[in-house]
């Protein structure tokens, strides 16, 4: 996903979700339990928190990422950009977390979203079923650990631009047990990592991949090749 795409998101959030509200209202059988859920799902502080940390993120590394799609690099230039970018992205922590933390609450609050009490303790998906003592508070969970810089790197793997390197099954693994542990039970993640290795092989090969210019084409052609079903979980 790229920045235009994130910034498309956030401005088409309440005329997304009045939509999906009609849909509850008048749908009948299975899609109106699907649409209820994803109404859920993007109605939730942690939601409406990544969807601004990576608009945040993308701002800070579009002109990388303009100057990585450019056919002629220039690798001095390229890589002072890459140097630039993560000390820009460590100064968004350093400097910056506070205000954005304000400004998920703020638009949480406008959009009737209930909103998280920082200062109370976090804990892993199951720790609280195993009555386990938390040392961490939300804030810190929501702070992270040089989390923003992890996240795109971790997140690069899924690019197509970034289809002359290696692709890292590892790293999608790694993005859903860092960023996304309460979204995938055990046993999809077993399923995900069967996926990840055809779809190694059937959509990062394939001839077309090469073409896709963003993650926002890459899910278009996933859909219209009908990929998606076979890799829903990578979806």
């Amino acid at each position: 996903m790229d920045l235009k795409s994130v910034s498309s998101l956030i401005k088409m959030f309440s005329p997304t979700c009045e939509v999906l509200l009609k849909i509850i209202k008048d749908g009948t059988g299975p899609i109106k339990g699907d649409v209820d859920s994803s109404y859920e799902a993007i109605t939730t502080f942690e939601f409406i928190f990544v969807l601004q940390l990576e608009k945040e993120i993308m701002e800070i590394a579009d002109l990388l990422c303009q100057a990585l799609q450019r056919q002629s690099q220039d690798i001095c230039n390229a890589l002072r950009l890459v140097a630039c970018t993560k000390l820009l992205l460590q100064k968004m922590k350093d400097e910056r977390w506070d205000g954005l933390l304000s400004l998920v609450m703020s638009f949480c609050q406008e959009h009737n979203i209930d909103i998280l009490d920082m200062s109370s303790p976090y804990f892993s998906r199951g720790a609280r079923a195993r009555n386990e003592h938390s040392d961490h508070t939300l804030k810190h969970h929501y702070r992270g650990g040089g989390g923003s810089t992890k996240l795109l790197r971790l997140s690069t793997t899924l690019d197509p631009k970034s289809f002359d390197d290696p692709f890292r099954s590892g790293d999608v693994i790694k993005l859903v047990d860092k960023f996304y542990p309460d979204y995938f039970i055990e046993q999809e993640k077993v399923v995900l990592k069967i996926q990840l290795q055809h779809y190694e092989i059937d959509v990062v090969q394939h001839v077309d991949y090469k073409l896709l210019t963003s993650m926002s084409k890459l899910c278009q052609w996933l859909i219209n090749t009908r990929r998606v079903a076979n890799f829903h979980l990578i979806y």
